[in-house]
């Protein structure tokens, strides 16, 4: 029988940081605003959640690697919404957002989730923000409770 390792979602003395972008506020406002629910409904107190604002999506790396490798949290979050428009911005700002954060993770070994929303259009943010698709802030809050369990519950 194979060794099977699962996750749980214990969040006592767990410590999480949250970046979120400034940039399309009134979209990651709600991304912010369903992280904090779902670690709030999982028990975590607000005393281990440290929200740190930052300008941009592009900005995002940078300040999650800096938390991430403070040794004070357990899991950082990523939050922002990258809207497509008429010019290749967006590619690069998305695809930098994406691969800075995963660098992030593999360098300080701290599970680093990337809650920023990468859409075509304004109806899709506010979807995925909250309405018809749930709130991908929720769902990063979610992944990294998880995570933070996982790589404790790993041998080694």
């Amino acid at each position: 029988m194979p060794t099977i390792i699962e996750s749980s979602f214990e969040t006592t003395g767990h410590r999480y940081a949250i970046t979120v972008s400034r940039w399309n506020e009134f979209i990651t406002k709600r991304l912010l605003e369903g992280a904090l629910d779902c670690m709030r409904m999982h028990g975590v107190d607000d005393s281990g959640i440290t929200v740190v604002h930052c300008p941009g999506a592009f900005e995002l790396p940078l300040v999650v690697h800096k938390l991430a490798g403070s040794g004070l949290y357990d899991a950082v979050l990523a939050l922002g919404a990258v809207i497509r428009g008429a010019t290749p911005h967006f590619e690069h700002v998305a695809g930098q957002a994406a691969n800075g954060v995963a660098s992030a993770a593999l360098a300080t070994g701290v599970p680093c989730m990337f809650g920023v929303l990468t859409v075509d259009t304004i109806e899709q943010a506010i979807e995925r923000a909250g309405s018809k698709a749930g709130n991908k802030g929720w769902e990063a809050a979610m992944a990294a409770i998880e995570m933070v369990n996982l790589l404790r519950a790993i041998p080694g």
